[in-house]
């Protein structure tokens, strides 16, 4: 039979393609009921040092360690004491305030754009809880909580929303974009992926010069899709990097469920099988949970066992931005829906039934919170909000660009000091 017959194809059925569709649309009812949801403490913790094979399983699991009853359960559980909880949980709740104050500010037209964290706020502020301080994060745009908890100032956080004469950034960066290198956390890039290989390429060069720090590299769940991504985890294990390498797996992408990034066919964490590295995938929404993997692979990382790829599976409660319209996409009640709950009411019921906690304590520290948030927010306005700036010091958007600025952009920069009237 000829392979250039056509009458040999005649009964062969047409090929097609799969577009990944969500499970849910608007006007739909959302039911999570196919997710597994496993016991909180099913989950095996193998030792940080072995072989990476080892993990494999639990690339499939979900790691877990808060039950219904917000008890501490499993060999997961890392036995944080009381005062860290707390503060992890202030650290939750201070960011979620942010958020909403933030996210108010941009619509009363104070700023272009904000992004919020609200069902995620676990996963940064476990994270930076469970890491040494001078690590250093590549994040993505959803990890303010690492900010947040290393104690970085909630005003320098405004001015660089607003762009005014308080941010240290100078105005060259999207708003929600921070930098900040004594505080570990590298400059946001709105080109998705490029943490990934820049997180690793600093892992290696700490481990080049002998030093103790090691990084970790933030991703979305739709960016896995990008080429970084692959070439990240490929140096990251040809080369044992000490590197941990996040993905948050919130389900959507803007306006693209994570199916799109093949989230369909296997878990993110398993793409650490074909790599050979560890892996392991996280109730997200478990601040215990986190905090206790991080650890793990932080303990990997430092004893130059290699890197591992974490899966963060949470849900992304609000739209991807500011920008974003999730009504277009999602049904009402999608969010209220999903299965782990919300980070900071576990946390809460945890601290509560260790006796540590209560009601009364958590509305005072809502309330100064926000009490906080709103006299920071007062401070950086009277530095100005993004409408209000004008051209004050334009010339500066040539500085730290070159070491010896190129004639053309020397006349360029020699023109913008003549229209701003100075000599």
């Amino acid at each position: 039979m000829s392979d250039a017959d056509p009458q040999a194809r005649r009964n062969a059925p047409a090929l097609a393609l799969h577009v990944p569709e969500p499970p849910f649309r608007p006007g739909d009812t959302p039911d999570f009921s196919s997710i597994p949801v496993p016991p909180a403490g099913a989950a095996p913790r193998p030792d940080s040092s072995a072989e990476a094979r080892e993990t494999f399983p639990l690339t499939d699991a979900l790691v877990r360690v808060l039950d219904e009853d917000g008890r501490a359960v499993g060999p997961w559980d890392p036995k944080v004491d009381p005062d860290t909880l707390r503060k992890m949980l202030r650290d939750m709740v201070t960011v979620r305030v942010f958020d909403d104050r933030m996210y108010r500010a941009q619509r009363q037209g104070k700023t272009s754009f904000y992004m919020k964290c609200t069902g995620e706020e676990a996963i940064a502020v476990a994270t930076a809880a469970a890491m040494h301080r001078d690590d250093m994060h590549f994040p993505t745009y959803r990890q303010q909580g690492l900010l947040v908890s290393r104690g970085y100032p909630l005003v320098k956080m405004m001015c660089q929303i607003y762009s005014n004469p308080g941010d240290h950034m100078k105005g060259r960066q999207l708003p929600i974009m921070y930098s900040d290198k004594e505080h570990g956390f590298f400059s946001i890039s709105g080109n998705l992926g490029t943490q990934y290989p820049q997180a690793v390429g600093w892992a290696m060069a700490s481990a080049i010069k002998g030093d103790s720090r090691i990084a970790m590299g933030w991703i979305g769940d739709g960016a896995t899709a990008e080429g970084d991504f692959h070439s990240a985890m490929t140096f990251a294990t040809v080369y044992n990097a000490p590197v941990i390498l996040a993905v948050v797996n919130n389900q959507w992408a803007i306006s693209s469920f994570s199916g799109i990034a093949g989230a369909e066919r296997a878990t993110f964490a398993a793409r650490a099988v074909g790599y050979g590295m560890a892996g392991l995938r996280v109730d997200g929404n478990d601040a215990l949970a986190v905090y206790a993997a991080v650890q793990w692979a932080s303990e990997r990382a430092r004893s130059n066992n290699g890197p591992t790829l974490i899966e963060f599976f949470t849900y992304r409660a609000e739209g991807h931005s500011t920008s974003d319209d999730p009504t277009g996409y999602r049904p009402a009640g999608e969010a209220q829906a999903w299965p782990f709950g919300d980070p900071i009411a576990r946390l809460r019921q945890h601290l509560v039934a260790l006796g540590e906690w209560d009601d009364e304590r958590h509305d005072a520290l809502v309330r100064e919170c926000d009490a906080q948030v709103r006299a920071a927010q007062k401070e950086a306005e009277k530095l100005g909000i993004l409408p209000e700036q004008g051209r004050e010091n334009i010339e500066s958007m040539f500085d730290d660009v070159y070491a010896e600025l190129p004639w053309h952009l020397q006349e360029q920069r020699a023109a913008c000091l003549t229209e701003a009237g100075h000599d």
